[in-house]
């Protein structure tokens, strides 16, 4: 079944036709109507013939509002010239002209044109030798009859403009939820990538470290040998779960409470010492003031700088020991990872590559800040700055433009 209704708004068409066909009824008789008194004038033909070019000319008042306004006043002065009296059945075609100049056009050229349309039938409804006591309605019917179209083509249009505004907002809106859930996806993947690139940089630095010291002593003392391989082999095993964990996050989209651990924090440092010293580096760990719960982007963040750090001194390291240090105190914690550099290998400073520039990124994220020192020759040192609480920046909206 045919919507009447959304056939009529893809083809406005047909609405003008039936709409001109109604005018043209009532202009028909609207010339018949006579005053108190007053006689039928003659030609009226020609009257009719002047009310059915208003009539049409309305067809093509939606995209020439002005041509329309003007036709339908000419016609509407010459017909109240032969005598007729303008009604607001013969007055209707200008009455449409008008609502559809107001409706899309400027206030200035809507009531421009408006103020001379009135002014040109009041002036042919008064008269220039008929100033008797009825002058005062005849010039104020015509008068009202012409403004109410301007007032509410005017309301049409701004409640058009008004929709307009609304609809641009909210496809603005739109456009900056999408924009924002790919900056949220781009963050997410930038995370994986680092937690990707710690996990594998931690544990392959500490099985290369094993496997060089188990080879080193296969003929010396076998029995560690074997403790160094099994060591090796647990390494490996706890990479490649971490790295399963890791992409099943990426597979699926989303963690399974049931299959993955909680994000690794401060509480899994021992066993990140006990790592570190199985590959051969003697950590020694420092605790100062009173140690408190951290958040867990925080406390991750933390994790993840000392688990880098400590990297870096299995790999650089020139005496096989580092220090670490936590200090707990006025609202921050500091962490400092230190080592004696190899002279044999340029500092890290100058060539800081992915794992220094995460750490950074990490320290960043969490409003806290990193600094490298690497001032005495051989020695490096890494101080890290975190706050103890999440501190989240005001959400700044943009300004949506809005039309001129």
């Amino acid at each position: 079944m045919i919507d009447l209704e959304q056939y009529t708004e893809r083809n406005p068409w047909l609405t003008d036709a039936v709409i001109v066909t109604a005018l043209f009824g009532g202009a028909v008789l609207g010339l018949t109507l006579v005053g108190p008194g007053e006689g039928r004038p003659d030609n009226v033909w020609g009257a009719a013939l002047l009310t059915g070019l208003a009539c049409l000319t309305l067809l093509k008042a939606r995209g020439h509002a002005r041509t329309a306004v003007v036709v339908t006043t000419l016609c509407a002065v010459v017909t109240g010239s032969l005598g007729y009296l303008l009604t607001p059945l013969l007055l209707a075609p200008v009455m449409v002209a008008l609502y559809w100049l107001a409706a899309t056009t400027t206030p200035r050229t809507s009531w421009t044109f408006g103020g001379i349309t009135t002014a040109a039938v009041v002036a042919t409804a008064v008269g220039l030798d008929n100033f008797d006591e009825m002058v005062a309605l005849r010039a104020l019917g015509p008068a009202l009859w012409l403004l109410l179209p301007l007032a509410l083509g005017s309301s049409s249009r701004l409640r058009r403009a008004y929709l307009d505004a609304v609809h641009a907002r909210a496809e603005y809106a739109e456009r900056t939820r999408e924009e924002e859930a790919r900056l949220r996806v781009s963050e997410e993947r930038l995370r994986i990538a680092r937690d990707l690139h710690d996990i594998v940089a931690h544990h392959m630095a500490v099985a290369h470290a094993q496997a060089g010291t188990a080879a080193h002593l296969l003929d010396s003392n076998p029995q560690l040998t074997k403790t160094m391989l099994a060591d090796l082999q647990a390494t490996t095993t706890t990479a490649m779960l971490d790295l399963r964990d890791t992409i099943g996050v990426l597979r699926t989209g989303g963690a399974d409470d049931e299959s993955l651990e909680p994000a690794p924090g401060l509480a899994k440092l021992p066993d990140l010492l006990t790592s570190c010293r199985s590959a051969g580096l003697q950590v020694t760990c420092e605790v100062e003031g009173e140690p408190q719960e951290l958040p867990s982007g925080i406390d991750l963040s933390a994790y993840r700088i000392i688990q880098e750090a400590l990297t870096n001194a299995t790999k650089h390291s020139s005496t096989g020991s580092a220090h670490l240090s936590l200090h707990y105190r006025n609202g921050a914690l500091t962490i400092t990872v230190g080592n004696n550099s190899s002279p044999t290998v340029p500092p890290q400073s100058d060539t800081p590559g992915f794992g220094l520039t995460g750490m950074h990124e990490r320290a960043k994220a969490v409003g806290g800040h990193l600094t490298v020192n690497d001032v005495n020759p051989g020695t490096f040192e890494v101080v890290t700055t975190l706050p103890l609480q999440t501190h989240l920046a005001p959400l700044r909206l943009p300004t949506i433009p809005t039309s001129s």
